[in-house]
């Protein structure tokens, strides 16, 4: 939790916002997913490490075939927490969170999971598929180990489920500027996204970061006075998918400079 309040601070003290990054893990195999999150961190502010799944429903199909990919190459939670500490050896600073849903964990037993993540390395959690109402336990369990669990308020969010999330939740809320599955998209709806976070963190006093869809430095741009931090992921995962490593830094660099100040 402390490095996650750190990135914010120290950026907002230059008058930057994070870029946080999502890839999955192991995807196309665990050794090549090394070398790719060493190329996303020289970008990102903060990772996001997508956790492989069966059946990720929250996701479009670009990270729906990741998670495949990911899966086919042999990729597990023991597999995901390596990755981790592998990317500790060399960053020590920047926060690292996993992002996945809730059954591998509920399999691989809470406690466990939360413990052993901690020990690799690991800032916080994102579960899409767990509520808040259902996810007290767990949240109360991340913050005792002083890590963030991170829970997604949506544009259908009412004030009083909001106020239940900013409850629960760690260091910040993830915003989910559309409704529906992950994925790029051409444009974003920015007063109503701005809108909506603004009644977020009047709500809930917590910082709000806003995800899916973004994937240009334009959009970062068209937004970037009310989000507290731009999650981009499709974006990334397609570039992945292709191998396309020049066309992934490319975007990094476009993203990144967008976060330094609007324009």
């Amino acid at each position: 939790m402390e490095r996650i309040r750190n990135c914010f601070e120290s950026l907002e003290a230059k008058g930057e916002k994070p870029l946080i990054v999502y890839a999955t893990a192991c995807d196309p195999d665990c050794s090549k997913s090394v070398e790719i999150f060493r190329l996303l961190l020289e970008y990102a502010d903060m990772l996001e490490v997508g956790m492989p799944f069966s059946d990720p429903l929250a996701d479009g199909p670009t990270i729906q075939k990741a998670h495949e990919r990911a899966l086919s190459s042999g990729a597990n939670t023991k597999r995901v927490f390596e990755l981790v500490e592998k990317l500790r050896e060399f960053e020590r600073e920047k926060p690292i969170l996993l992002m996945g849903y809730y059954n591998p964990i509920f399999v691989y037993g809470e406690e466990k999971f939360i413990r052993d993540a901690k020990a690799v390395g690991v800032d916080g959690f994102i579960v899409p598929d767990l509520p808040p109402e259902e996810g007290e336990d767990f949240a109360r369990k991340v913050k005792s180990l002083k890590l963030s669990p991170v829970f997604l308020a949506a544009p259908t969010s009412t004030d009083e489920r909001v106020r239940k999330i900013g409850e629960v939740t760690g260091e910040f809320i993830y915003y989910v500027s559309v409704t529906g599955i992950t994925g790029e998209r051409e444009r974003l709806a920015y007063e109503e996204i701005e809108r909506d976070i603004r009644r977020i963190k009047e709500i809930t006093g917590k910082r709000t970061v806003v995800g899916f869809g973004i994937s240009r430095g334009e959009h970062i741009r068209e937004m970037y006075n009310t989000p507290d931090g731009f999650v981009v992921g499709s974006a990334v995962v397609r570039r992945i998918e292709k191998g396309d490593m020049d066309g992934l830094r490319a975007l990094l660099k476009e993203l990144k400079e967008a976060t330094k100040s609007s324009i």
